[in-house]
């Protein structure tokens, strides 16, 4: 780090995946980010107490991504319910793919700290199921869906697409059939909240 660059949360969490990428959770100290950025690792825990929750919050980080990219599908009212789930759906496939498929390394590094930062992965699932919860409300809202308990509706959705998002599935979705199980998949669900 240039004496003159200013030593932000951000940069220590871009350390921090370089770090975690490099070297894996079991190996990957607090000393190695500092190393990174050029600084003690003092000034690294300035900014994170523990060295727990500097990996929770890259983590976080790294599901937030998805959430924002996500935001934009949900918040897109201009087109119809129906093909907005769809698409939301499709946007989540496909974000947590492209994560399992161009960074191994790093997915497999974020499995373990998922696992260590469940409250984290918990707040991830809400968000997400909030965003299809809103769209299953406009849905209804415009005579496109029938859910008379939106939450409820969005929680079964949410819970019947794990196999396109769940990390747990990530080896399965290299198959070849799976864009065609994908979309049979949520075909029937869509068929299944029209009004």
């Amino acid at each position: 780090m240039a004496a003159t660059e200013t030593l932000t949360a951000e940069r220590i969490l871009e350390a921090t995946e370089e770090v975690l990428r490099r070297y894996g959770p079991a190996k990957a100290t607090v000393v190695d980010v500092a190393r990174v950025l050029g600084v003690s690792h003092g000034s690294v825990y300035r900014h994170f107490r523990t060295k727990a929750a500097l990996r929770e919050a890259v983590t976080h980080r790294w599901l937030s991504r998805t959430e924002t990219a996500l935001a934009e599908l949900t918040s897109a009212t201009g087109r119809p319910a129906p093909e907005r789930l769809h698409a939301w759906f499709a946007g989540l496939f496909e974000a947590k793919r492209h994560k399992a498929g161009d960074d191994p390394e790093l997915f497999a590094t974020y499995g373990v700290l998922i696992d260590e930062s469940s409250g984290v992965v918990e707040e991830h699932v809400e968000v997400l199921v909030g965003q299809v919860r809103a769209i299953v409300e406009d849905g209804v809202r415009s005579g496109e869906f029938t859910a008379p308990e939106p939450d409820a509706t969005a929680r079964a959705l949410f819970s019947a697409t794990a196999h396109f998002h769940d990390p747990a599935y990530a080896e399965e979705w290299r198959k070849n059939t799976v864009e065609a199980e994908f979309d049979a998949l949520v075909g029937l669900l869509l068929r299944g909240l029209r009004a």
